[in-house]
């Protein structure tokens, strides 16, 4: 059957930036590139303003990358590459209805890569058509400053760069405040906003928390293996003299004359910050790469502590069983007897095995023995803390998740890092490895339900899986997303404590250094 398709009809919208076409296309207006925001290199965002009607038809340009993408285990995480431009304060827009009176929830999609990669529109899975159409929710996906643009501090050379080392966020706070003013046109309620994100995209969530400039614009917030510690993601600490005076002499360029900066063609300044940052960085300097705690950005919560605001916007945080489990199976699991096992467990916790199968059957009963030495050590935890923490607020609530489910790849593989944005955006059916008979659709229904629900009410539950409890500051109920979903309660905190006690510290780094497959972002 032959999809509806227009154009001439679909009505101008007028906009504080300017007038606006986009189309419509099976049940949905669609609007792509949508100027929020225009800036100069370092400098804090100013409202974009055009003349005339301006064509919404393509996506804007995304965020220049400091290294070129190189796609890589694109059956696990499929990509979308795009056209580069430092001009990318851009957003889309997918809304079953234009107009005032509908008022429908908006949720707002805030991607990965950390704080200097990806785009909105990077994964195939981040596409808006079907959570907006199953959903009944405006859907928006925005792109901003990354990386040295973003984030990389100018402030000890000129007032004009205050807060260049949260460009990035400000970009954000931008698009917030344009969806804030304009959301209605589309047929959104601009007073039931959730925020959410994934990877770098979930830290932006809680980093919004922390911007009293986005109080208001946002009313929840979805962290999706977001939530990370020092091990993770090292926090931007200092300022940035050292690393700008380095980048200036390798440019030759006097400190007086630091406005070259500001023009100097895009991967020049690449080349002299990748050749001085490492020796810095070493020294435990700034190097910029993500956001600076200021008087405009409070810092991570699980760092600096929640501000009050921060307390009444209820949350929802999860993460997945094998996060950056993406090397291949050395072997076939499944085929492995009990002894088998035993013995590839043997070779990381020696005279520990035996305690570790055991904490480890159960904290997660039903799983390959073998899966132990995947579990998370990056996000669960701290993602832990971050709800406990929210809750001991009293004001809103947390709910955590965990998805688990095993993928028909590489003998059963465990959930990985992205594998769960195709459930949470209704888009299973755009990932191949996702189709999973007699589960992926079922399991889809609960987790957008969940979803859906948390971004209408503040509350997970829906008709394909009841809500749960809230964190407490004692209680952890976490949702597990399986192939059967169950509620358990602070069920792997005996298992994580064993292990930190056996392996050393976490360190992401070195672990994706190690990675040839490592995925991307």
């Amino acid at each position: 059957m032959v999809k509806e398709f227009r154009y001439d009809d679909v009505p101008v919208l007028e906009t504080t930036g300017g007038k606006l076409k986009g189309y419509f296309y099976d049940g949905e207006y669609i609007f792509k590139g949508i100027p929020y925001a225009d800036a100069d290199r370092f400098q804090m965002p100013r409202q974009a303003k055009w003349e005339g009607i301006k064509d919404a038809c393509s996506y804007g340009f995304v965020c220049p990358l400091m290294e070129k993408d190189t796609p890589s285990a694109e059956l696990m995480v499929p990509h979308r590459y795009w056209p580069q431009d430092e001009h990318c304060q851009n957003l889309n827009i997918w809304t079953k209805a234009l107009g005032s009176e509908r008022k429908m929830p908006v949720v707002v999609w805030l991607h990965g890569g950390g704080y200097w990669a990806g785009s909105s529109i990077e994964q195939v899975a981040y596409d808006g058509f079907n959570m907006c159409m199953n959903g009944d929710v405006v859907v928006v996906s925005i792109n901003h400053r990354l990386n040295i643009l973003g984030y990389l501090d100018l402030s000890p050379f000129g007032e004009k760069y205050k807060n260049s080392g949260n460009a990035g966020h400000a970009d954000m706070v931008a698009a917030l405040k344009w969806i804030h003013e304009n959301i209605a046109l589309f047929g959104g309620d601009p007073e039931n906003v959730t925020i959410f994100g994934q990877s770098g995209g979930g830290m932006k969530v809680a980093d919004l928390m922390q911007i009293a400039d986005a109080d208001g614009l946002f009313h929840k917030g979805l962290i999706m293996s977001g939530v990370g510690d020092e091990k993770v993601l090292p926090s931007c600490k200092g300022d940035g003299r050292a690393i700008v005076t380095e980048i200036l002499k390798e440019l030759s360029i006097p400190e007086e004359q630091v406005e070259k900066l500001e023009t100097i063609p895009y991967y020049e300044l690449v080349k002299a910050y990748a050749k001085v940052s490492p020796a810095i960085a070493r020294e435990g300097g700034y190097i910029g790469g993500g956001p600076l705690a200021n008087d405009y950005y409070k810092g991570s919560p699980l760092e600096y502590g929640f501000r009050e605001h921060a307390f009444e916007i209820p949350i929802m945080v999860g993460s997945v069983f094998g996060e950056f489990s993406f090397m291949p199976a050395k072997y076939d699991k499944n085929q492995l007897s009990s002894e088998q096992m035993k013995e590839v467990i043997r070779d990381v916790y020696g005279e520990y095995t035996d305690e570790m199968i055991s904490l480890f059957k159960e904290a997660y009963p039903g799983k390959n023995l073998t899966d132990l030495l995947l579990v998370d050590r990056a996000m669960r935890q701290p993602s832990k803390r971050l709800a406990k923490l929210h809750a001991r607020g009293g004001k809103a609530c947390a709910y955590l998740y965990d998805f688990i489910l095993e993928f028909p790849m590489q003998h059963n593989k465990i959930a990985w890092h992205c594998s769960d944005i195709p459930f949470f955006f209704h888009n299973t059916e755009l990932v191949e490895v996702c189709q999973i008979p007699d589960v992926s659709e079922k399991l889809e229904g609960q987790i957008f339900g969940a979803f859906m629900s948390f971004a209408k009410t503040g509350r997970p539950g829906s008709g394909e899986l009841p809500c749960w409890e809230a964190v407490t500051p004692d209680v952890e109920p976490t949702m597990i997303f399986d192939r059967e979903c169950v509620v358990r309660y602070n069920f792997d905190d005996k298992l994580y404590e064993k292990i930190d006690s056996i392996l050393p510290p976490f360190n992401l780094m070195e672990m994706t250094a190690d990675s040839e497959n490592a995925v991307q972002h």
